[in-house]
């Protein structure tokens, strides 16, 4: 195995050149000129090239991605571009702003497939700050992401089953994940990225066994894949820097430390930056002693004071820019608390209108059970008047009366009446931005506080009564005479005839901020 990973190694170029030119083929693609939709499928392929490569440009070209899922007003590739680029702040060291980014996301807006790319954004970052801050809570926190990662994810899929074994291995159930790993080692390749993890996961199993032969061998796997696969975010060369240094191999441990940290600083991964930095100066201060056991102890020393010198300035320049990063998210803060009060009071306004609105609810259910009263009061009138005539035997006056249309005609006419002033007390409004749909010269002028049919008619789609029979049988028109005049009035559209009911069933709607 060691032969192999050697031999990876020194064509690792070949394999980043080969990325490199499919990377140029789809930026090529991008400079030409492309539909919005082409675009956006080209940037996801772009991303998914760098985001274990270089990760500087995994998040501008996500930031891209979600620019135009915005334009487009695309949720799903909206709240799909959030996840992805919280995930990769957290990795490039920037928590604040992935924190923020995270938190803005609405859990109950995600679609079922995002869920796991959801949970697993909320994993890294917990972990990444974590490893960070060395803070125990954010590990505790990762593992409870992990268990509901593991919830939404298929129970047959490669991920899932990783996911389960690295909780196996972290609840020291070291057998349990070694069984599932070693299942999944045999059904993966090297053309799979995630066979990197597999073997990695295998390493750690036997690094707590005390096992050193057989960390090489999973690490030295884990290595040639992400080697092959181009893989700069890495653990798997640090760890085989170790082992060889654990073993007194100072010459590989040196050449896999320096390419892990190469590594590192190139795809701009902070915590793995910061973990081969730990790890290096012992290394290396190893290397240069074996490479320096002649020489004068004075040097030596010299070479020591150079050492912590150097990481003294990394520390101060480091420091320098967290406070640069301090003073920039204090100034986001104060905008976002800003934006905040506005929110508040546009919620104070809404809240008011909501209570106006409750207000003249109660007003009109008063006058319904009124007018519902009356009519009681009308037939029961009307029964009484039946029951006399029919005692004094005027069956001909009661047939009369039957025959008449003249009270259904009445009553009719007052139940419009009473519609027509409820609902323009309900949107008083409607009529005017009823004619604002129309072309200027086909719109309405009504003399007076009335409804004609036409107005009627779409009145009744607003209250979300849109089925033509229903409003046939309200207005005692046949359904024919309702459709005619339903496609008479949407000729008179001043746009889009598809969109004009939808925008009738918004009139007098009270928007959300």
């Amino acid at each position: 195995m060691q032969r192999e990973l050697g031999q990876v190694l020194r064509t690792s170029e070949r394999f980043e050149q080969h990325k490199l030119r499919k990377i140029e083929g789809i930026k090529s693609s991008l400079r030409r000129n492309q539909t919005i939709e082409k675009r956006e499928d080209l940037l996801f392929q772009i991303i998914q090239e760098y985001r274990k490569y270089q990760i500087d440009s995994a998040i501008s070209y996500t930031q891209q991605y979600r620019d135009i899922a915005e334009r487009l007003k695309d949720p799903e590739r909206i709240n799909q571009a959030s996840i992805l680029l919280a995930r990769l702040l957290s990795s490039a060291g920037k928590f604040i702003e992935s924190g923020n980014l995270l938190r803005q996301i609405k859990r109950d807006s995600l679609s079922a497939a995002l869920l796991p790319d959801y949970f697993d954004a909320f994993l890294a970052f917990n972990s990444h700050y974590g490893q960070s801050s060395n803070t125990e809570r954010y590990f505790t926190q990762s593992e409870i992401y992990r268990d509901s990662l593991l919830t939404v994810l298929d129970s047959s899929s490669l991920d899932y089953n990783i996911a389960l074994a690295t909780k196996h291995l972290f609840h020291n159930e070291a057998e349990k994940a070694k069984e599932i790993l070693l299942q999944l080692l045999r059904q993966t390749t090297d053309n799979q990225p995630e066979r990197a993890v597999i073997a990695y996961l295998m390493g750690i199993i036997y690094k707590n066994e005390g096992d050193i032969e057989k960390q090489l061998y999973y690490f030295s796997i884990s290595a040639i894949t992400d080697i092959k696969q181009v893989v700069k975010d890495n653990a798997s060369l640090q760890s085989l820097a170790l082992c060889y240094y654990e073993v007194g191999d100072i010459d590989k441990a040196f050449t896999f430390i320096q390419k892990a940290i190469d590594d590192a600083v190139f795809s701009n991964v902070r915590y793995r930056t910061l973990e081969n930095s730990s790890f290096y100066s012992i290394i290396n201060a190893s290397f240069q002693e074996k490479e320096a056991e002649q020489k004068r102890v004075l040097r030596e020393n010299l070479m020591v004071i150079s050492l912590l010198t150097l990481l003294l300035v990394i520390a101060l320049f480091i420091l320098f820019k967290q406070i640069q990063k301090l003073k920039a998210t204090r100034a986001d803060l104060h905008e976002a608390n800003q934006a905040l009060l506005r929110l508040n009071e546009e919620l104070r306004q809404v809240n008011t209108d909501l209570s106006e609105a409750n207000h003249i609810k109660e007003e009109y259910i008063t006058q319904f059970f009124d007018i519902c009263s009356s009519y009681i009061d009308k037939i029961e009138e009307q029964r009484a008047t039946v029951r006399k005539k029919f005692a004094q035997g005027k069956l001909d006056d009661i047939s009369k009366m039957l025959k008449s249309q003249d009270v259904v005609k009445h009553e009719l006419e007052d139940l419009y009446r009473n519609f027509d002033v409820i609902f323009l007390n309900l949107y008083p409004s409607f009529i005017d931005d009823f004619n604002k749909l129309l072309r200027p010269e086909e719109r309405m002028n009504l003399d007076n506080n009335e409804l004609n049919t036409e107005l009627r008619i779409f009145a009744l789609i607003r209250l979300g009564i849109a089925d033509s029979a229903k409003i046939a049988s309200f207005l005692r028109y046949s359904l024919r005479t309702v459709y005619n005049y339903r496609v008479k009035v949407r000729n008179k559209v001043a746009g889009s005839k598809d969109e004009f009911e939808d925008k009738i069933r918004d009139i007098g709607t009270i928007r959300s901020f």
